[in-house]
């Protein structure tokens, strides 16, 4: 039997370096692409010595050319902080870089799998979010490099499958933690984690009354997988937990569970933040028979560890 030859796009962010281990993991080969924006070589440097391995430096932006059976698009800063440092950069990365890889895809006939975001649906009016709604977006503020560039990559995938015949598929991931954040990324989690342990007022924007559904890694990266090789199911799929908490109530947990001493302070909330974001994930039980099995607390505790370890290295 061969090997899959894999691509990951952003194989050294975050989730793609756990998307580069657990794909090696399955004995596979893969080639992880990052230009190390927000990717760091920390995060795939224990993968290095395996022959089966590839670090590629490129950005997205710029065509590439390999021979590759499989595409993971993940290429693109997904956190505030970082997308909206360069808000053109970031529509430019979203939009070539799919362009680039599905023709990539076209060309060696692989499958693509585009790694869009629950950010698609903006502030929602629709509670939990189904794939069938269209969102309610801001095309002109400061989210909107990141949250318009995905919908077009989405678009993107959809016409290169119907023009083009490529294997395409779109998941939209909900919000994901766990180790491999950075520290300064600006996500909730890694926020408020890193806060705690400083000892440092945690800052909760607005009255921390606004929802979010945290999803640990690991099961996400065993929700992509399962959607990466499913057939005759182009998506696009919701992958993210859909245990609802309050951002008060995600500060308090963290407090708890560093044994911290930090006080929680009150800020404006920022321009077009979402005050509810939770998936209905009914579709990729159905589709893929996913659902998270990593419950907030568990989750938190190996995040806490990780950042513990970071913090002190």
């Amino acid at each position: 039997m061969s090997t899959t030859r894999i691509l990951v796009t952003g194989g050294a962010g975050f989730i793609g370096s756990h998307l580069c281990e657990t794909l090696l993991n399955q004995g596979n080969e893969v080639i992880s692409l990052d230009n190390y924006f927000s990717g760091r070589k920390a995060n795939i440097a224990h993968l290095r010595d395996n022959p089966r391995f590839e670090a590629i430096r490129h950005d997205v932006t710029n065509p590439i050319l390999l021979e590759v059976d499989q595409i993971y698009n993940f290429a693109c800063p997904a956190s505030p902080g970082f997308y909206q440092h360069n808000p053109v950069k970031t529509i430019k990365t979203s939009i070539l870089g799919a362009l680039n890889m599905l023709g990539l895809a076209k060309r060696v006939n692989a499958r693509i799998l585009q790694a869009s975001t629950s950010e698609v649906y903006g502030d929602p009016k629709v509670h939990p979010q189904k794939e069938s709604y269209w969102g309610h977006v801001n095309c002109i503020g400061v989210r909107s490099c990141y949250d318009e560039g995905k919908r077009v990559a989405e678009t993107l995938m959809y016409d290169y499958r119907k023009q083009n015949n490529v294997d395409t598929k779109i998941i939209r991931i909900f919000n994901t933690y766990g180790d491999k954040m950075l520290p300064n990324d600006g996500r909730v989690v890694s926020n408020f984690i890193v806060q705690a342990l400083h000892g440092n007022d945690i800052t909760v924007y607005g009255d921390g009354s606004q929802t979010r559904s945290f999803c640990f890694v690991d099961d996400l990266v065993a929700g992509i997988i399962k959607m990466m090789n499913k057939n005759d199911f182009p998506g696009p799929v919701n992958l993210g937990n859909p245990n609802e908490f309050t951002i008060l109530e995600l500060a308090e947990k963290v407090i708890e569970l560093t044994n911290s001493n930090s006080k929680i302070i009150y800020k404006t909330l920022p321009q077009d933040d979402p005050m509810q974001r939770q998936p209905d994930i009914s579709l990729a039980k159905e589709k893929l028979n996913w659902e998270p099995e990593i419950e907030l607390e568990e989750g938190l505790k190996r995040t806490i560890k990780y950042f513990k370890q970071e913090l002190n290295s």
